[in-house]
């Protein structure tokens, strides 16, 4: 369960990043152009880790085997690209409803922070947080998941 939680936390985060960073500045807004990025960026950071964890525990075996545990460690990692399809959709719709970016950027920070809102106060209550407590560190996880978008943005 803890590599779905932390994929799904760590996909959110990414989406986060990613859209704030895409901002078009000046240039024309390409929603789509901008979820196909989001997709492919998390596809490779999913193999990027994948590939990391499965180097990182490498184990005797043939060569099948090795093979068959790239496959699990790389199969571990879809949590990461499905935690980025809120956001695709949302750049998807935006689109086709022909939205602003501003609006959607916006809707789309506030999304994934609920999101990682929700992760937050999800882990806190499976490790025996009261829900209040939970609440609290629901929030405190949003809150560090937004400034990590922001910072990225940023540094853009």
């Amino acid at each position: 369960m803890r590599s779905w939680l932390s994929g799904g936390v760590y996909g959110t985060v990414l989406a986060s990043a990613l859209l704030a960073a895409l901002q078009s500045e000046g240039t024309p807004y390409t929603p789509y152009y901008d979820a196909a990025w989001v997709m492919v960026t998390a596809g490779t950071a999913a193999l990027a880790h994948g590939y990391a964890h499965h180097m990182a525990t490498h184990r005797p075996g043939s060569g099948l085997h090795r093979w068959r545990q790239l496959a699990w460690a790389l199969a571990d990692e879809w949590p990461v690209v499905i935690a980025c399809w809120p956001t695709v959709a949302l750049l998807v719709t935006a689109g086709v409803m022909g939205w602003a970016e501003e609006n959607v950027t916006c809707a789309g920070l506030m999304l994934n922070a609920a999101l990682l809102f929700g992760w937050g106060t999800f882990a806190a209550l499976r490790v025996g947080y009261r829900r209040g407590a939970a609440v609290l560190v629901g929030g405190a996880d949003a809150a560090i998941g937004v400034g990590i978008a922001v910072a990225n943005a940023v540094i853009k």
